[in-house]
């Protein structure tokens, strides 16, 4: 027979520790699937950096876009798409299309005054239109792109998930004490 002689306020803190871990597993699983999913129905995502699209899609919003064909795109849609090279814009854009005339396409941001100073031809059979966008979701990722951040949030909890690993391991290695019945300890 085995008698507990943990004292009761360590087992609650091992406890408390044991839920909130638990917490988190599953709320990164849910976090996990929430952009997983999207994928399976043939949604791409973006996060949105810039603020071109405010008033209608916020910075810090992830956008989900379903690919169609470019013949079904009409004036209005909003596409992500990366301009062309003499525009020195290398990153994706996405911005609503206000004109289209024999294949080629102008467009501009929500919150510009002015339209794109480019119009581009789509050389692809399909492009991402916008269906949907979820606004803040995107700020973590936005964060996660400073390499310092990445350090912070993603080293730090690994480095002390091993050093605790490395604790436990170290544990399980030391001999077991047993005590005698005067109490003095005795090896095993």
């Amino acid at each position: 027979m085995s008698i507990d002689v943990t004292p009761r306020g360590n087992r609650r803190s091992r406890q408390l520790r044991r839920r909130l871990l638990d917490t988190a597993c599953i709320l990164v699983t849910l976090l996990a699937l929430a952009f997983i999913l999207p994928s399976a129905f043939g949604l791409s995502r973006y996060v949105i950096t810039g603020g071109s699209m405010s008033g209608s899609i916020e910075r810090g919003s992830v956008v989900f876009a379903e690919v169609v064909p470019v013949a079904d795109l009409q004036v209005g849609d909003v596409i992500t798409y990366v301009p062309p090279a003499e525009s020195g814009i290398d990153t994706l854009v996405t911005h609503r299309i206000i004109a289209m005339h024999d294949g080629s396409f102008t467009t501009k941001g929500d919150a510009n005054a002015d339209v794109d100073p480019w119009t581009f031809e789509l050389t692809a059979a399909t492009q991402a239109r916008v269906v949907a966008d979820l606004p803040y979701l995107g700020w973590p990722f936005i964060a996660l792109s400073d390499r310092s951040t990445r350090v912070v949030v993603i080293g730090v909890p690994a480095g002390l998930v091993a050093l605790l690993s490395l604790v436990e391991l170290a544990r399980g290695l030391r001999p077991r004490r047993t005590h005698s019945r005067a109490g003095e300890p005795a090896a095993a």
